[in-house]
């Protein structure tokens, strides 16, 4: 096994110090347009989007902490917020009695029409606007390869529960 590296390489601490400021300085205007348009937290938003992105709208609540790397006492709390508001519904399997399932509503999805138009001016406009498109095809394929990475030893709230 090789000896991790002493230290980073200027390249590659310039290219961590750019992907750290600009993960800093997107996220508070994306959640700002997000409460301003739909009265929703980032991860809401993430839970949501997810949701209504499966074609049944239908996700277990532990697929959905992996998904979206949230501890799962913290996204029971915040979809307990969403069903609250009649954005989601929650239940149990009905092919595992010990898994709860969370639904969109018809609210829910009525929510993400009404925030997804800013959200996609926001993203775009923050951090697109700049791009072609062949440099949004680098910047997904890179932030793809390290995500694989990530996720081969995830933190434990990122940690993919064996299906049952």
């Amino acid at each position: 096994m090789s000896d991790p590296p002493a230290a980073l390489t200027p390249t590659q601490l310039s290219a961590y110090l750019s992907f750290t400021e600009v993960g800093s300085l997107l996220r508070p205007a994306v959640e700002k347009q997000l409460r301003d348009a739909g009265d929703l937290s980032y991860i809401q938003f993430q839970l949501l989007a997810r949701l209504g992105d499966t074609p049944d709208g239908r996700l277990r609540m532990t697929d959905l902490a992996d998904g979206v790397v949230y501890s799962r006492s913290g996204l029971t709390y915040q979809a307990q917020l969403l069903e609250q508001r009649g954005l989601i519904t929650r239940s149990p399997s009905p092919d595992d009695e010990r898994s709860t399932v969370a639904s969109i509503t018809d609210a829910g999805r009525g929510i993400l029409r009404t925030v997804f138009p800013g959200h996609i001016a926001t993203v775009h406009g923050l951090l697109f606007a700049t791009l072609d498109d062949e440099d949004a095809d680098d910047l997904a394929r890179i932030l793809g390869r390290v995500t694989t990475h990530l996720r081969a030893s995830p933190p434990r709230s990122a940690t993919r529960r064996r299906a049952t």
